[in-house]
């Protein structure tokens, strides 16, 4: 059963008559005639008892219209309560990201809501390293693509986007340069860059663990500048970059990167102040969470060195 019969039967039940019914759903007679015959084809009965002078409902038609009745009222407010979901997140959406973090994914998510929320309205802006969070806690941002990993008691971590393989990116001349695969062992036997003034102590600590599985320290020691300072340090063999796959600001001839066997992948997606949610941010993770699934994940992997 389609909608236009079971609309059809409900005007025809309660009109019981087929040019008032047609009225009402603004279609032909013959047309209601037509969707209540089909109907009592599938079901397999007469709805309605038809002579020349009046219309009246079978004992199986009461039957069926007491059980569709509710069903429909139900399946009416689903789509009234949708229709407003999508009104109320037209608007603006001011989304902030990381400019390593940018991406297919990102550009999917923001295409799907788009064809969900044609209405809404996105702007993009470019998120510092030095403090990512700043943009969001002055309300100039309303959504910030970062790692999912938050310890901020007012801010909320919503749905992953993506999970990105992590690698440890080296100068081309490195001892590791031609590695398969290094551990997280390998990395107590080098030196890294420290954590950016303002960047979030968690987020660095599951990009850079402080010590390898077996206790040993993975010693920061180069003082951290900006990104470019630290890739050229890195392309000058004086230090080596654990990070994740994707990001294009480490993909140069002069740096080589090797994936690492023992570290999960990171989870990246949005988030989002936990006393500022709204339609649009809602109606952007409903978007997330319908287009990337546990089990499903499109991991950004390293393609080669």
């Amino acid at each position: 059963m389609d909608m236009a019969e079971a609309e059809a039967f409900l005007a025809l039940a309660e009109e019981l008559h087929f040019g008032r019914a047609a009225d009402k759903l603004q279609v032909s007679q013959p047309r209601v005639s037509r969707l209540i015959a089909a109907l009592e084809r599938e079901i397999g009965g007469k709805l309605f008892e038809r002579t020349s002078r009046r219309v009246g409902l079978t004992p199986l038609g009461e039957q069926f219209h007491a059980l569709l009745l509710p069903g429909y009222a139900q399946m009416q407010t689903a789509l009234a309560r949708a229709r407003n979901a999508a009104r109320e997140a037209a608007g603006q959406l001011r989304i902030g990201c990381l400019v390593t973090l940018a991406g297919p994914a990102l550009t999917r998510l923001l295409d799907k809501l788009s064809a969900r929320c044609p209405d809404c309205q996105v702007s993009m802006h470019v998120v510092e390293t030095r403090n990512p969070y700043a943009l969001l806690r002055s309300g100039d941002i309303d959504v910030l693509v970062s790692y999912l990993v938050v310890i901020q008691p007012d801010l909320t971590a919503g749905p992953a986007i993506e999970h990105r393989d992590r690698v440890l990116i080296m100068a081309n001349g490195h001892r590791l340069a031609g590695a398969q695969s290094v551990s997280l062992e390998d990395l107590a036997d080098e030196e890294v860059h420290e954590n950016a003034p303002g960047f979030p102590a968690e987020v660095y600590d599951a990009l850079v663990p402080r010590f390898t599985p077996s206790g040993r320290p993975i010693r920061r020691t180069y003082p951290w500048d900006d990104d470019e300072d630290v890739m050229t340090a890195v392309a000058r063999g004086r230090i080596v970059h654990p990070g994740c796959a994707g990001i294009p600001l480490l993909t140069r001839p002069d740096l080589v990167q090797v994936p690492i066997r023992d570290l999960p992948p990171l989870p990246v997606g949005l988030v989002w102040r936990t006393d500022h949610q709204n339609a649009s941010i809602r109606a952007l993770a409903a978007t997330a969470r319908s287009i990337y699934r546990p089990g499903t994940r499109a991991v950004a992997r390293l393609r080669g060195r």
